[in-house]
């Protein structure tokens, strides 16, 4: 079912040809992921998404300079917004703050696909690490800096970081707090593509039109195998595949898929 676009503070949504382009837009703050809405944007935007079932890529970008410069540092030197009170006060802001951002993106049922323009830094890198596919720009630059600041990644970026690039090249740039360029990124399996900076949402985009004229419901229970298989053991993992195929042989555009594939092979 076709679902109204949300309306966001923060962000502006587009939705072309199954394609769902998300752009933080506040580049007055380098697109800050505190002190900011792009938090509610990006929450509202994933239980959207799941609703639309003409949607079947979100592809998140930067407007302006950067990606994202993560928590507003300057909110954090006043103890003021996301960073007052005390631990417990804190603490809970955070589980009702950015917390919120991870646990929506995970249970997004289609693929994410960052386009990463920019700086992506502390918050900002780690929710490029919660899409799928990412593709950066020469003038992108990532950095796992909390510890720089005396703090730990809060909202689950040693989590994600090293399912992307495994534990040791995660806990040495978090621990280092060293802020990396696009090549270096590429190099540690980071980002997938690394293109002119001219060229990123044409990169992106050919990446998401690709997938978006899969089938859909396939590309969905497709995406959900993907994020449920390093957590099951096979057995129960091929038990799950055998009822997702179940519903994928019953389902139309099964069959018009094997049509038009017939019909390439007699041409």
């Amino acid at each position: 079912m076709s679902q109204t676009l949300p309306v966001l503070t923060d962000a502006t949504l587009t939705l072309d040809k199954r394609v769902a382009t998300l752009t933080l837009n506040r580049h007055d703050v380098r697109n800050a992921l505190t002190g900011t809405a792009l938090v509610d944007d990006i929450v509202a935007t994933a239980a959207w998404i799941n609703r639309a079932d003409d949607v079947s890529v979100l592809l998140i970008t930067g407007a302006g300079s950067a990606f994202s410069a993560g928590g507003n540092v300057k909110d954090m030197a006043r103890r003021d917004g996301d960073f007052a009170g005390d631990v417990a006060e804190v603490a809970e802001r955070y589980r009702r703050g950015i917390q919120r951002m991870p646990l929506a993106l995970s249970e997004v049922d289609v693929p994410i696909i960052a386009a990463v323009n920019g700086p992506a830094i502390g918050a900002g890198f780690d929710l490029v690490n919660m899409a799928d596919l990412r593709i950066a720009s020469r003038q992108a630059r990532f950095g796992e800096t909390f510890l720089n600041l005396g703090i730990i990644p809060g909202d689950g970026g040693a989590w994600f970081l090293q399912r992307q690039i495994g534990y040791q090249r995660a806990f040495e740039l978090t621990l280092s707090g060293r802020v990396i360029d696009a090549q270096e990124a590429l190099d540690y399996g980071v980002v997938l593509e690394v293109v002119e900076h001219e060229a990123l949402m044409e990169a992106a985009m050919a990446h998401a039109t690709r997938i978006a004229a899969q089938p859909p419901k396939a590309t969905r229970l497709t995406k959900r195998l993907m994020k449920m298989a390093p957590d099951m053991e096979l057995k129960a993992f091929l038990d799950v595949c055998a009822a997702f195929q179940g519903m994928c042989h019953n389902e139309p555009e099964h069959l018009e898929a094997v049509q038009h594939m017939l019909a390439r092979m007699k041409t």
